[in-house]
């Protein structure tokens, strides 16, 4: 029989490599902000987020073609993160860690350029115009990583979504961020990318759905972002 959510929620609290950090937790808790270095992974390794990771498939690929990285798989979702924090277990990799929070809280869980690099893969797209403020890929957002990830960092976002996909290109180019790398549909301009094709759950229903994957690569200009939504 498959464990229920609250079963998953409890063995996820005694998991060694999860962190139960919401915004119900216990205000005297200490947070890992200024620590993932010395205190959670004790190596100085490379940080790398996964944002709305899931069930954290990309966030193992990761850390397994990495073993030189240490990666961080970030939603709030407790019972998708059990499935991701238990393979990690299981399979032995000591540079996964899962944490669980908001995202628009990142700040408060990572000082400032403690990320270097970050991923965020297949994010709600929220299609409804009075939403479009949740998108990860929106200024509220890019604002929230600036204060995390190093001024050479990279973030790499994938989505099959064109009209998020549309909105991160706008969204990007107002901010002022530096494009590396735009691709408007994996499998058909490289689908031999080892990096790109790593493939989610959802992806792969994707796929079988007919869609297309983009990507873009970009990083975050020095100066704060100023830009709103209208």
């Amino acid at each position: 029989m498959s464990k229920g959510k609250l079963e998953k929620f409890e063995e996820l609290t005694a998991f060694p490599n999860s962190l139960e950090l919401t915004d119900f937790q216990d205000a005297r808790s200490q947070k890992p902000k200024g620590r993932w270095h010395s205190d959670i992974f004790e190596n100085e390794n490379p940080i790398v987020l996964e944002l709305a990771c899931g069930k954290g498939t990309y966030t193992l690929e990761l850390a397994r073609r990495n073993p030189d990285k240490n990666f961080v798989g970030v939603d709030i979702k407790g019972d998708r993160i059990w499935k991701g924090a238990k393979q990690a277990l299981e399979e032995g990799l000591n540079n996964v860690r899962f944490l669980r929070i908001y995202i628009d809280h990142l700040d408060e869980y990572f000082a400032p350029d403690e990320v270097d690099d970050i991923w965020i893969t297949f994010p709600d797209p929220y299609p409804r115009y009075s939403d479009r403020n949740n998108r990860l890929s929106g200024p509220k957002f890019l604002k929230i990583y600036q204060r995390v990830l190093k001024e050479e960092g990279a973030i790499y976002f994938k989505t099959d979504s064109d009209e998020l996909f549309s909105f991160t290109r706008e969204s990007v180019a107002k901010s002022g961020c530096k494009v590396h790398r735009i691709v408007e549909n994996i499998y058909q301009e490289c689908p031999n990318d080892e990096l790109l094709t790593i493939q989610t759950h959802y992806e792969a229903r994707y796929l079988q759905e007919g869609r297309s994957i983009s990507f873009i690569k970009f990083s975050l200009p020095s100066e704060e972002i100023s830009w709103e939504l209208d």
